[in-house]
């Protein structure tokens, strides 16, 4: 393992320029977030509730009928995105400003059909979800978050695992003295996707002659308790995720663990960034919460749907202007709002450290997404990066530019090419993480308060 020292451009610690009350008030209610929001549905849930604390109200993408008064609205698709606006002074087809992040995170799905029993055990068959590395996901406690029918109909949005009086879940692992074989994989062939299936139950029923009866009483439990049927999982959408709090870390506690922080940090300071606007803004603001990013961006709920399209058509119709979506998106500023890698003591050598972001040292810059030679990159130009950066320096932000590991090692995709595919002048902007994909991540307190600085000025002062 290489060890080098920490140099480069933009070093000096965040910590130096922030003030550090404010730091840990906000980190306290972002904590308190992340507890109760661990999946996209429980995030934008969570949104709409500090929304409309903040005077938005929710409005219809698809009617016609008058928008609520007032300018603040906030449009969800499918309870899985959503978009917050705050309409501004100047016609739209001057241009919005736009903060976009992801709020879907690395998970394990549960499948279609997935209850079974094996060696006294009844278990669930599970998909995994996103860019993870399979072992992590292994011996640690579950929580099951999700949606499913019950037999009357009735849509029950589940979670269970997260209080202390709660069963969790958990997907074992070979012990050492028999796991030889597993040693000598690959790390990434360590734990298969299929060997991923997580312990629902142990005890059985009184029925001698049932040749599943674990799994014939988790039925019966379902039944019992959530008047649940086993099809039912057929039209269900559940998730397991860790099942832990997030925790403050070190002896100064200026660090956050938790799950989801890759992009729910980003989610939640761009949505304080918009809460926090003193004035009626010059341009419209938009804060954009997407689903999916994490497998492509993909179907009716991610960036390259157009509800984005659907919204900004709701609200020429509604203002009346003669201009068009596309119109409007050509004029308009937008920040991928997503995080990226912090250089981490334990692995040096993977890092170009006069070009890789330190955990701590403010909001990350990245001119360029995409892998080895920029395949699949957004790529932004000189003038979007002067302009956003001049705006940092104005508002006191602290800030570095990075890029994600060494040239031929490293690599990742956000939410920026989709929005500049629409005309968008757009820039990666967000926080270092150490761990990032793993079930627990670690997040900067001072990090998470310069996004909330970066984006409230954006979406404030961006032309």
């Amino acid at each position: 393992m290489t060890k080098s020292k920490d140099i480069g451009l933009n070093k000096t610690s965040a910590w130096n320029s922030i003030d550090r009350k404010a730091t840990d008030k906000l980190a306290t209610e972002y904590m308190s977030l992340m507890r109760d929001a661990k999946t996209e549905r429980e995030f934008v849930e969570a949104a709409t509730v500090i929304a409309q604390a903040g005077g938005y109200k929710t409005a219809d993408a698809l009617s016609a009928e008058a928008l609520p008064k007032g300018g603040k609205l906030i449009f969800i698709n499918r309870g899985k995105n959503a978009l917050i606006v705050r309409l501004g002074k100047r016609p739209l087809g001057e241009g919005v400003n736009i903060v976009a992040a992801h709020v879907d995170a690395p998970r394990i799905d549960v499948k279609q059909n997935p209850l079974f029993e094996s060696t006294g055990l009844s278990l669930f068959q599970t998909h995994y979800y996103g860019g993870i590395k399979k072992y992590q996901w292994v011996t640690i406690p579950l929580a099951l978050h999700g949606v499913i029918y019950d037999k009357a109909g009735k849509k029950l949005q589940l979670r269970i695992g997260e209080e202390d009086a709660d069963p969790v879940f958990n997907i074992s692992d070979i012990l050492p003295h028999l796991g030889q074989a597993q040693g000598e994989k690959k790390l990434s062939e360590g734990v298969s996707g299929e060997a991923l299936d997580a312990i629902v139950g142990h005890v059985p029923t009184d029925d001698k002659d049932d040749k599943t009866p674990v799994r014939t009483n988790v039925l019966k439990l379902l039944a019992e308790q959530l008047n649940v049927e086993e099809r039912a999982f057929a039209a269900s959408e559940l998730e397991l995720v860790p099942a832990m709090k997030p925790r403050e870390v070190g002896f100064d506690r200026g660090l956050i663990l938790a799950y989801g922080h890759d992009d729910r940090i980003c989610g939640y300071t761009a949505l304080r960034g918009l809460m926090d606007q003193k004035k009626e803004p010059e341009r419209t603001q938009v804060v954009f919460l997407a689903d999916k990013e994490e497998i492509g961006s993909d179907g009716d709920t991610g960036m390259q749907s157009e509800f984005l399209e659907l919204v900004i058509e709701r609200l020429i119709l509604a203002t009346g202007e003669k201009t068009t979506a596309r119109q409007v998106f050509w004029s308009s500023m937008a920040l991928s709002a997503d995080v990226d890698a912090g250089m981490d003591p334990n692995y040096l050598d993977v890092f170009e450290p006069t070009n890789a972001a330190t955990i701590g040292n403010g909001i990350v810059i990245t001119k360029f997404t995409g892998s080895r030679g920029k395949s699949s990159a957004h790529d932004a130009s000189a003038e979007t990066l002067h302009k956003v950066l001049a705006l940092l320096d104005e508002a006191n932000v602290p800030w570095q530019v990075a890029e994600m590991g060494k040239v031929d090692v490293g690599g990742g995709g956000t939410v920026a090419k989709f929005l500049s595919k629409r005309g968008i002048e757009t820039l990666d902007a967000g926080p270092a993480l150490l761990s990032m994909h793993a079930p627990q991540e670690l997040a900067s307190k001072a990090d998470l308060y310069a996004c909330y600085l970066a984006y409230k000025t954006f979406l404030e002062k961006a032309r």
